[in-house]
Order: structure tokens, then sequence, then C-alpha cells
């Protein structure tokens, strides 16, 4: 075990005990059912579904990578707007081309590693990019905690900051003062704290929990049962491409986990796995009328808060949204969760992965007097943080790469081409 995994509380292959279990796993999905439900919220799809194809899509993945990591899939949103503009156009079946498009171009990229390895990963790779790119994982996503934590209904309002604030205290105050199990599940204890405050600010809304069905069977979009699938190229042109964005984005996640577990993940249980895993996930969703998935920043941000990486836990977060899924008040009230406390909470999180990606470049001691590293860092932050974006087209056919991605793409062609000194290195060396 490497040495900064000496504190660790359960291992990836530790199973809890059966209590422990539960609060862990409830924890997972607490974190992660905010985001997985917006998107289709945003997208105009069923967020029972989103919920359910999440479930299963993290159960393929962990099957496929021989429950040797501890990952969650949840809704990408790196296909929103493809998606919005395929639902006015062609409805669920063209959006479910796209994505299962999404998860054929994972499996295609899966098969390539297969066959030439992953050798060439420590050279594209290093730690002078690896740390940038795991720290702009973190930090590109703090301006969606920011707007959570101030905004209601698109404008500020004094009561929203004030509760995640409160939430983002307590939170911290939970990781660092309680022991025993209460320890393990700080995170999960901070979004109970938090939602009380927020009853009593006045920012939750039962009416939907009210209104909804105890059993709500989700309405599911199944080719052959409720549509004739046909091959949609313009929504396979939109979607396809975008695999390439998540890819990076799906192997940052790799290198943040592999930090946290003290594991090589892309070469055991091996990147092709992994990516395979990924497109299986995505192919489910596309056959029962979800997203497309990817893997999640809210949950790596748990473990290494809780230092609990088991992926038993991770399983029972997959049943535990499954399961919600089909219990619609209880899916409804987790909905209700207002976005003060997913903000608040989301402060912490972030920032726990940002500061993964430094403790990477502290670990390996990347010297900075170095023209060459300085470069290399300061060109990712900027442009990941920033979120310099390329976007490609016009209309109903645009192609957007994140800033994450224009970023992680930078890093390793900079790192390729810069040579180990500058000029004026090796001239003050001489002299």
């Amino acid at each position: 075990m490497a040495e900064n995994q000496k504190d660790v509380v359960l291992d990836v292959d530790d199973k809890p005990r059966f209590w422990q279990w539960i609060g862990l796993s409830l924890q997972h999905m607490f974190s992660m059912f905010g985001s997985t439900v917006l998107v289709p919220l945003l997208v105009g799809l069923n967020p029972g579904i989103a919920l359910f194809s999440s479930g299963v899509g993290t159960l393929l993945h962990i099957l496929i990578t021989k429950r040797q990591i501890p990952a969650y899939m949840g809704s990408s949103f790196a296909f929103i707007v493809p998606m919005v503009s395929l639902m006015k156009t062609t409805g669920y079946p063209g959006v479910a081309a796209g994505v299962i498009s999404v998860g054929i171009i994972y499996l295609i990229i899966a098969g390539i590693v297969a066959l030439i390895g992953t050798n060439w990963i420590d050279r594209l790779l290093p730690p002078i990019v690896v740390g940038p790119i795991v720290m702009v994982i973190g930090l590109s996503l703090a301006p969606s905690a920011a707007q959570s934590a101030t905004l209601l209904n698109g404008k500020y309002d004094i009561r929203v900051f004030i509760v995640a604030m409160l939430t983002l205290g307590i939170t911290i105050f939970f990781n660092m003062m309680l022991r025993g199990f209460l320890g393990l599940i700080p995170i999960l204890l901070g979004i109970v704290a938090g939602y009380l405050m927020a009853v009593v600010a006045g920012l939750v809304d039962f009416t939907p929990v009210m209104h909804a069905k105890w059993f709500a069977l989700p309405a599911f979009d199944i080719p052959f049962v409720n549509y004739q699938p046909h091959f949609y190229w313009n929504a396979i042109l939109i979607m396809a491409p975008l695999a390439l964005v998540t890819i990076t984005e799906h192997m940052g996640h790799l290198m943040v986990l592999d930090d946290l577990t003290g594991r090589d993940y892309m070469r055991e249980p091996g990147l092709q796995r992994t990516l395979a895993g990924d497109g299986a996930a995505s192919i489910f969703a596309g056959l029962v009328g979800g997203p497309s998935v990817t893997s999640y920043g809210e949950n790596i941000g748990v473990m290494a808060i809780t230092k609990v990486h088991s992926v038993y836990v991770l399983i029972g977060a997959a049943l535990f949204a499954i399961l919600f899924s089909f219990v619609g008040k209880l899916s409804a009230l987790i909905q209700s969760i207002p976005g003060a406390v997913t903000g608040g909470i989301s402060f912490l999180l972030f920032g726990v992965i940002a500061a993964s990606g430094l403790r990477i470049l502290v670990d390996n001691h990347v010297d900075f007097n170095l023209k060459r590293n300085l470069m290399i860092s300061s060109a990712v932050l900027v442009i990941g943080i920033g979120n310099a974006y390329l976007q490609i087209g016009s209309g109903n056919e645009i192609i957007q790469f994140s800033g994450v991605a224009i970023a992680t793409l930078l890093g390793i062609v900079l790192n390729l081409v810069l040579p180990q000194e500058a000029a004026s290195e090796k001239k003050y060396a001489k002299d």
C-alpha cells in the first residue's frame, strides 16, 4: 500500500458491516443524485429512467472492471446541448441513437487499447500533466457549485447563500470531529442537516412529494417496444465525436482514483476495461430511455474525504438508485433537496478533487523552477478552469469540446513538444 494510503478506512476490496454499508451507500447516492437527475430535467427526459440507468450502468462498469474500481456512473453533462437539440427534432429515438453511438465509440477505443497496450500512457501523462488536469477537473466545477449556493430561480437569494455556507461548515465539522460510524458518513449527515436548515429557511417545496405515488414505474423508452429504431446519422455525427471529450475526462477521473487508492487502474484491470465499462453503461442507458453516463467527480470527492474506497459501497449506492427509481415519494423527496444544500456540499467535494491534483505535484516533487513545468501547468490550469471551449458547427449541429478536454489535450501536446530545458536555462547553466 502506498505511503499516503495507510490511513484508508476501507480499501477497495473491503466489505463494510451491514448498517455501515447502508449509510455509506446512501451517502454516495445522495451525493450523485442532484446532478444525475438534473441532466434529464434539462434535456426533457424522465429522471426516474436516468436514476435507473445510472444504477445499472454502475453495476455493469463494476462487473466489467472485475470489481476493482470504485466508480459511480451518472448522467453526463457533456451531451446536454446536442440532446436538447435532438429532442426538439427527432424526439428520444434520435437521442437514443446518439447515446448508443457514444457507447460504441468507447468500445472501439477500448479494443484499440487492448491491441496496443498502455505503455504510452506514462509518456503522455507524467505528473506535470496529470496534476494540473486533476486540479482542473475539480476547479472547473466550482462555478456550478457557486451558482447552486447563491441563486434561487436564477436570482440571488441571501437565504440560499446562508444555508449553503452553514451546510459547508457543518459538514467540515462532522468530518473533523465525529468518530466511529458517524465519522464515515459526514457528507450524508451534512446533507441531512443542510436539508433541515433549508426547510426552516423556506427553500423546500414539498408539493411534488405529496403528489408523488409510492410506486411509480419509470416511463422506459425501449426500441422495438416503444418506437421503431432508425439510423439517425445526424444524431450520431453530433454526439459520437463528443465521446473523445468524455474519454479524456474519464482518464482524468482514473488518475484521481489512482492517487486515492494507491493503484494503477490503467494497467490493472486496464484502460480497455474501464473504457468498455463506460461504453456498456451508455449503451444500456440508450436502450432504456436514459442519457449518456460517465464517472462522477462527486463520488470521487466523497471517497477522498471519508477514506472509504470500498467497491461494495458503490454497489450499494447503485442498488439504492435502482430501488429509488421505482419509489416515487422517495425519489421526489431527494429531488426536493435544494441547490443551497448541494452547492454547500459541492464546495467541499470539488475542492478535495482539486487538492488531490496538487498532492500529485507535491508527492512527485515537480520542480516549478523549470520553465517547462511552469508553461505546461499555467496553460492547462487557466484554459481548463476558465472553460475555454472549442465549438464547431452551428444551429442544431453543434459539437462542443469543453475546457477540460482542451486543457487535457494541450497538456499532452506541450509535454511531448517542449524541451526539458528552456534555452535561457541552458545559457545560465553554462554561465
